[in-house]
């Protein structure tokens, strides 16, 4: 697995922030890099695999830590 490039703090933001949040950051990262999300929100354990399907990006792991999840995410096209 690739190591993050970028993390992104989405602790104590609410559905749909951390997404969107996330989307605007894989913007503006060159193809193939990862980005580590950590979120608390409990919809990210749906949101954020859904957002990698339908944007096209790989969802490389989803863990639960400390009361928040690490998602990590590389970006695709």
């Amino acid at each position: 697995m690739s190591d993050p490039t970028e993390t992104l703090d989405a602790l104590g933001l609410l559905c749909p922030l951390p997404v969107l949040k996330a989307r605007k950051r894989l913007k503006s990262m060159p193809e193939g890099s990862v980005l580590r999300v950590l979120a608390d929100d409990p919809a990210a354990i749906i949101d954020v695999p859904h957002f990698c399907i339908e944007s096209g990006h790989q969802l490389l792991s989803q863990d639960d830590a400390d009361g928040h999840q690490i998602y990590v995410i590389q970006k695709t096209g």
